[in-house]
């Protein structure tokens, strides 16, 4: 996903304050500040009973997890959470709070992540900056690395497993997923790994070193080599797999050609740990079909589903289109019904790899603004696809407590609701509802995970 960035100076905004009896009406209204832990304990989303009867029943016997690989093979969904998104801080864009004073920001705390976790969440991507430099040497980022470790401990204290998901390293800055064409971010661009060896071979041994370290982390169930791989639009504008392949198949720019060196370069140190692959063209469903299965073990096969993303889950504001309903979903001039039968087909193609190539899958990015009409109800329609398929998933994304930045990149900000000009905190909200009701289906956690 590609959170857009501010580049003014913004006015901080200060939450309404109201006592823990808020946790009791009927609108819950508190800030961040005041969401201790014993406040997530009890200001949670009051579940519509009614809502139930219409999730897809969990089957009666699941494969027994013994092992990290299990929770991604096993019959039913094991892992059901959310993604968090960090960049490295630019001061000469970010200014020095819109995403706080650190190297890496948004800054999380432990809150954030207990109430993800009072929702039932037990899993985390770590959507944020490589352990190396992004310019040569290609050196280790000590300042990145203890953020990740900070952001692991708190994960862990939260009972929760996570995927460490690099965005960035050698070659590769953050800005060409999260700000392409926006100029504020002119001269910070560096897409050179799509054409440069020395490059490449860097991100491979980046990831050795990231195994290294984090081999034994009982809560690390997942190394996603590179969020977004998104050389075909970035270096030729290129939208459609097929005329991609067929121009640049084995080229360096070829994600197949690459991604293979990162795989081995890992299990050279790290024999177990799953490692999650994308495809090009950002991971998105329509691409998987382009993505070359490795030879090793315990790799699984994710994709990110947005669609229909420009007429409804990206739509601009005031949106005009709802969920479920009728409108010209794909922009070809006819009327289509727009419904779980509809999102179904379009999950198609992930049904048919997993089936084709005899691998695991997973969503591990998906997700709609916040206000666009009907949002909960696509979320619910959407997850329990993913529910009757029987693969984990994560959704785009659980935002930072960190107020100069949540409360200005907020279009997914679910934690506010689905009114567009809300700003306060809103645990008991229709999105976070359906969120709840698949959350707190998982059982495992780093508790009573047998390793």
């Amino acid at each position: 996903m590609k959170p857009r960035s501010i580049h003014s100076v913004l006015v901080l905004i200060i939450f309404i304050s109201l006592s823990l009896v808020a946790c009791s009406s009927p609108v819950r209204f508190v800030t961040l500040e005041e969401l201790s832990q014993e406040q997530t304990e009890t200001c949670r989303p009051v579940m519509d009973e009614s809502l139930l009867e219409t999730l897809t029943p969990l089957p009666d016997n699941t494969s027994p997890i013994q092992t990290k690989f299990d929770l991604w093979t096993a019959d039913s969904a094991q892992l059901r959470g959310a993604n968090v998104w960090q960049a490295r801080v630019i001061p000469e864009v970010d200014g020095s709070t819109f995403k706080g004073s650190g190297v890496v920001g948004p800054p999380f705390s432990q809150e954030d992540f207990d109430l993800l976790a009072s929702l039932g969440a037990n899993y985390v991507v770590i959507s944020a900056p490589g352990l190396f430099r992004e310019e040569p040497p290609y050196e280790v980022d000590q300042d990145v690395q203890r953020n990740l470790d900070q952001m692991l401990e708190m994960i862990e204290q939260a009972d929760m497993f996570a995927t460490i998901a690099f965005r960035t390293g050698p070659g590769k800055a953050e800005w060409s997923l999260c700000c392409l064409g926006e100029p504020y971010y002119e001269g910070y661009f560096n897409d050179q790994v799509w054409s440069d060896a020395q490059a490449q071979a860097a991100w491979a041994e980046m990831w050795r070193y990231t195994a290294e370290q984090y081999k034994n982390n009982r809560i690390v169930v997942g190394y996603k080599l590179m969020v977004e791989p998104n050389a075909a639009d970035v270096l030729y504008g290129i939208s459609s797999p097929k005329e991609f392949m067929n121009d640049h198949a084995g080229s360096p720019a070829d994600w197949n050609s690459f991604y293979p060196s990162i795989v081995a370069a890992i299990r050279e140190v790290d024999p177990d740990t799953p490692i999650l692959i994308g495809a090009d063209g950002y991971s998105s469903v329509a691409w998987l079909s382009t993505l070359t299965p490795a030879e090793a073990e315990n790799l699984v096969y994710v994709a990110h589903q947005y669609m229909p993303y420009s007429t409804y889950t990206h739509q601009p504001d005031p949106a005009r289109n709802e969920y479920p309903s009728q409108f010209d979903v794909d922009g070809n001039g006819k009327q289509e019904a727009f419904n779980k039968d509809y999102l179904s087909n379009l999950l198609q193609p992930v049904r048919d790899y997993a089936a084709r190539q005899k691998v695991p899958v997973a969503i591990d990015e998906f997700g709609v603004k916040r206000w666009v009409p009907g949002a909960a109800g696509y979320l619910l329609d959407l997850i329990d696809i993913f529910e009757n398929a029987g693969w984990n998933y994560a959704i785009w994304e659980w935002s930072s407590g960190y107020e100069p930045y949540a409360l200005a990149i907020d279009d997914f900000n679910y934690k506010l609701g689905t009114d567009r000009n809300n700003k306060t905190l809103l645990v008991d909200n229709s999105i976070l509802s359906a969120l709840h009701a698949y959350w707190s289906r998982n059982s495992i956690r780093p508790s009573n995970a047998p390793w």
